[in-house]
């Protein structure tokens, strides 16, 4: 039940003043009706475009359904973080050096997930002192969530054809988070789509992997082969992937909404181990000890040092 006392319209100016003081870019509010990215989550598992992510599916109607994975949730206050810096090596700059190791550029430094859902909870808490009976959850990148979905319907962007969010005045070097709520706050207006007639992103991609505008088959997609696929990559996708060692942002880099990137407020994500052009000969010498230390706190550290070796043989093997 909501605080009658409470001026909803003054706690979002104060949210928006805390986010900012926290370190988050952008703050935005939506309902929770996801009925229409529902449909496209179903269509895409329908064609088994989520490979073996079987988390995609796993948890039922609760990733549209924002009330079953946190009860009496009615709004969803959704912030945008940056993550970006442009003093370090351009991605693009690594890709034609087939000695070093592309890296997904959200990756080279501190795991974000820790870092975003601790300032969440310090937002939410500061919230908590404003309003009688205010119940939240937090979220980053975690449980069944529909982040896009949802920053899409409280206005931080518009999902893009590669399926990204994209932001007018910060590109789509950003991470989301979430804060699922059972109070009454003013809803954002839902952005627009500004993508117009531009392909760069689906003519970019390696694998061809973006098989229509907001359709990502994961099956060819180098992120997910190079991070959540176990196993052997298919032969077929390793000249493609190139240097390509964790991830890949080819979709982003050719975007030209991305020259409108804004720099992280935090150094947390500047690169650890010159991850921004690291030598794949030196990374291929590291023992699994060696990758666990320096790989400590970082997201990279999760797909075990199996993958990574993989990843790397690949790499070195499409050395000219």
């Amino acid at each position: 039940m909501s605080d009658s006392s409470v001026d909803y319209d003054k706690l979002l100016d104060k949210i928006n003043l805390w986010a900012q003081e926290i370190g988050f870019s952008q703050v935005g509010i939506s309902d929770i009706d996801l009925s229409e990215a529902e449909s496209h989550l179903q269509n895409w598992l329908a064609k088994g475009f989520h490979a073996d992510m079987d988390f995609m599916h796993k948890h039922g109607s609760m990733r549209t359904h924002p009330a079953e994975l946190h009860e009496n949730t009615i709004r969803i206050i959704s912030l945008r973080f940056d993550y970006s810096n442009k003093t370090i090596i351009p991605y693009e700059d690594v890709l034609t050096q087939p000695d070093k190791g592309a890296i997904s550029r959200y990756a080279m430094g501190r795991d974000y997930h820790k870092l975003i859902r601790k300032k969440l909870k310090v937002l939410a808490e500061k919230i908590k002192l404003e309003v009688k009976g205010f119940n939240y959850r937090v979220f980053t990148d975690s449980a069944p969530v529909m982040e896009k979905a949802i920053a899409e319907k409280a206005g931080l962007g518009w999902i893009g054809k590669h399926s990204n969010l994209l932001n007018s005045k910060a590109g789509s070097y950003f991470f989301l988070g979430e804060i699922y709520t059972n109070i009454p706050l003013p809803i954002s207006n839902k952005a627009s789509f500004h993508c117009g007639s531009c392909t760069k992103c689906i003519d970019v991609c390696p694998t061809k992997a973006i098989v229509a505008p907001f359709q990502v088959d994961a099956r060819k997609c180098i992120s997910y082969l190079t991070i959540e696929h176990k196993g052997a990559i298919p032969q077929e996708f390793h000249q493609a992937m190139g240097n390509r060692i964790y991830g890949c942002d080819d979709c982003q880099m050719v975007c030209p909404w991305n020259k409108f990137t804004q720099d992280a407020k935090v150094s947390d994500f500047l690169p650890r181990n010159q991850f921004d052009e690291p030598d794949l000969e030196e990374l291929m010498s590291w023992d699994k000890e060696k990758f666990l230390k320096n790989t400590e706190g970082s997201p990279i550290r999760r797909i075990g040092f199996e993958s990574w070796q993989r990843n790397l043989q690949i790499a070195i093997k499409n050395k000219p």
